[in-house]
């Protein structure tokens, strides 16, 4: 993003122009990217999320003791030094970037979805309603977030921030000579003050479609907010309104006639439109840092995708006496990965370990769920006749493997045969070091649904 008037968002970070051309994958309607250096919703957004992604970052690291200091400039350095040095379980941009892309594509498809909904581009002098959308969004993304489905979030998020943009883009705000964001579009609680009303001209004409500035004097006197009307299937406005204008805009080939968008840049308009866009700005970055102060610092990440993901164990007993339950175990099994697959949370890696008596092992790993489905499909249970089982060396085997913040299941019908000094001595110097979770699910026949599991914390300080 090359725009003067956004330089002192985009470079003052190196990162963030690294970053920005993820988001540049998806078109515009409004903030369309014509004209050199030209902005589009997408490079808005973009330059607001990972500025306040910085900002909360910067903030993280300072209340836990270590600095933000990215290496470079990838979406794994950002995550990294984001969490920082002695964060729990293993690293990834792959979430973070992910989550960006979510928010581009929902933000661009309110021009598919809703290209004829006055209110969410706060066309027509829609502003009530278009309020309406910001605030009940915002309401629902914070809702979302507390339940944990970022996603839906990310969804919401987007959609909000394209109309927030519009506003700026469509409206006469920055005509009237404001500079800074209109902060009652995301305060339900405060008025919308001297609107327009529907039998008030607004507008004079313009038959060349590309006049410097419209608006009739008295509007501009008495800053009266206004925004162009938009026919996309009709050419009707009330008498002497603005239109939105453009190509695709019926109602800008009736007087008055040309439009008062901003969503080009052209040099009849330059100033309007560097202001629209610095503003549009500034008004994201003001929405999100709402957010984030509600939600805060840690879910605010999390819907960002920055969050290490833990590596998920199983620990399954394959002995004879496991034939009546090895079918159970594996369906409870199979529950948990779907359980977490696709979600924020899903794990990094997963690891297997049978056991049987006298073996056990071997350690197996992937970072495939349904590959991991697959090798707990191989599973047979055979031998072990005696009662008490290998399951601590087991659970040994899995813990010298699974990293820091490790959820370990363990599946067995039997009690421990290795249960002596020595084991426990081992396990004792092992677990707290790596700071697991482990979930002993002894009896399968009265075995839980994973969502009522109540995983038994093993940490030791």
């Amino acid at each position: 993003m090359t725009h003067s008037s956004m330089q002192g968002f985009v470079m003052n970070s190196l990162l963030v122009i690294a970053l920005l051309p993820l988001a540049l994958l998806g078109p515009g309607m409004a903030f369309v990217s014509i004209g050199g250096g030209a902005s589009t919703h997408v490079s808005i957004t973009g330059t607001a999320l990972l500025q306040k992604v910085q900002e909360t970052c910067r903030a993280v690291a300072e209340k836990n003791g270590y600095e933000f200091n990215p290496t470079g400039s990838s979406p794994e350095e950002l995550v990294q030094a984001c969490l920082g040095p002695t964060a729990k379980g293993e690293v990834s941009g792959a979430k973070f970037h992910s989550a960006l892309q979510e928010i581009y594509t929902q933000n661009g498809l309110v021009d598919r979805d809703f290209v004829n909904s006055a209110p969410h581009h706060f066309n027509s002098e829609a502003f009530l309603e278009g309020r309406s959308l910001i605030t009940q969004g915002m309401v629902t993304i914070k809702i979302n977030i507390h339940n944990e489905n970022f996603q839906a979030a990310r969804t919401t998020l987007g959609r909000v921030l394209h109309t927030l943009q519009d506003f700026y883009s469509h409206s006469n705000w920055v005509e009237l000579g404001y500079t800074k964001p209109y902060s009652n579009l995301i305060n339900p609680g405060l008025p919308l003050d001297n609107l327009a009303d529907v039998n008030t001209p607004t507008c004079s004409d313009c038959a060349s479609g590309t006049c410097p500035n419209q608006l009739l004097p008295n509007i501009l006197k008495d800053k009266k907010l206004t925004s162009g009307y938009m026919g996309v299937f009709s050419s009707f406005k009330p008498k002497g309104k603005c239109s939105h204008g453009g190509a695709a805009d019926l109602t800008s080939k009736i007087n008055p006639r040309g439009g008062i968008s901003k969503d080009e840049r052209r040099q009849d308009n330059l100033a309007f439109y560097n202001a629209a866009v610095k503003a549009a700005t500034d008004a994201s970055l003001e929405l999100l840092q709402d957010l984030r102060l509600a939600v805060g610092d840690e879910d605010f990440l999390r819907m960002m995708g920055i969050a290490r993901s833990s590596v998920l164990c199983f620990v399954i007993d394959t002995t004879g006496s496991m034939s009546d339950d090895i079918e159970e175990a594996r369906s409870v099994v199979y529950q948990i990965i779907d359980k977490y697959k696709g979600t924020q949370d899903e794990p990094s890696e997963y690891i297997l370990v049978p056991f049987n008596d006298p073996e056990f092992g071997p350690m197996i790993r992937t970072t495939h769920a349904d590959k991991m489905k697959e090798e707990i499909s191989k599973l047979k249970a055979s031998g072990g006749d005696d009662a008490p089982e290998m399951c601590l060396s087991g659970l040994q085997l899995a813990l010298t493997g699974a990293p820091s913040s490790s959820d370990i299941y363990v599946f067995t019908d039997a009690t421990a045969k290795t249960l002596s000094s020595k084991t426990l001595s081992k396990l004792s110097l092992v677990a707290p070091s790596q700071r697991c979770r482990s979930s002993l699910l002894h009896h399968l026949a009265d075995a839980v649904v994973p969502s009522e599991l109540l995983p038994l914390t093993t940490t030791k300080t």
